[in-house]
């Protein structure tokens, strides 16, 4: 299967690249995760696919994955200028340990910080503004000359995620999720075996870990992501939203 038909995506691109996920989930979808990552990196979408990775609770073992597959890839990180400085380090420490060499620090636009968010506090009137100010117009940036990216989204996160596809379509491109069907005990037993050094928050109480002032503990029995935006009416930050037309200074964020 050739992705990205030229012909098909200029007919109709949308249509034509929902038939391609189609086609990539009943092709790929029972692969295991190595080989899906090595499929994808170096046969479907070669020199044209990153990692989008958060270096959050979770990230260490897709990170180990894709090591082993090619430690060079492109890994995307999105530093908001809002982050814990316990995931800076983390992701420190991550790249010496695997050895990642493609790893690009993504940061939001400094003069559309100045005129949209001058004071640093537009988390709390507006966080849907403030996550597309910081996160989801840097990636989309970012993402300018690559046709498809990964993503470390599982289903048992949240009841948003509960139906993820290994591939999908986003805004123009193919998104894989490459452990959409892994689970909580999969995650821990592969991390206990390969002894991956764990987020220092999550011992803390964060289960799933963003901005600073954006994210709270979780208590016993809570969803994984309750702590995120806590008291507000969101579950996302946008970057697994469609983005088409989305503006900063615009009422659709």
């Amino acid at each position: 299967m050739a992705p990205h038909n030229a012909t098909a995506l200029a007919l109709d691109p949308e249509n034509a690249l929902r038939a391609e996920a189609r086609a990539l989930n009943a092709q790929y979808g029972e692969l295991d995760t190595p080989r899906l990552l090595e499929t994808a990196l170096h046969r479907l979408y070669p020199g044209k696919i990153a990692l989008v990775s958060s270096f959050g609770a979770e990230s260490a073992v897709l990170l180990h994955l894709l090591s082993e597959v090619d430690a060079s890839a492109p890994v995307l990180f999105v530093d908001t200028r809002k982050l814990f400085g316990e995931t800076l380090r983390y992701r420190e420490t991550l790249v010496e340990r695997f050895g990642l060499t493609g790893v690009r620090t993504v940061t939001p636009d400094e003069d559309e910080l100045a005129a949209a968010d001058p004071q640093g506090a537009l988390w709390l009137q507006d966080p849907d503004r403030c996550c597309a100010l910081r996160k989801v117009l840097p990636l989309e940036r970012a993402l300018e000359g690559f046709d498809a990216w990964m993503t470390g989204r599982k289903r048992f996160q949240s009841a948003t995620r509960a139906r993820l596809e290994l591939f999908e379509v986003a805004d123009g491109r193919i998104k894989i999720n490459p452990l959409a069907n892994w689970s909580v005990e999969d995650l821990k037993d592969y991390a206990a075996r390969l002894d991956l050094p764990p987020h220092p928050l999550v011992a803390q109480g964060f289960p799933s870990i963003g901005c600073m002032p954006c994210t709270d503990k979780v208590a016993p029995g809570e969803d994984a992501r309750a702590g995120r935006w806590r008291g507000a009416d969101k579950v996302e930050c946008g970057i697994h939203l469609p983005t088409h037309g989305r503006e900063i200074d615009g009422s659709g964020i």
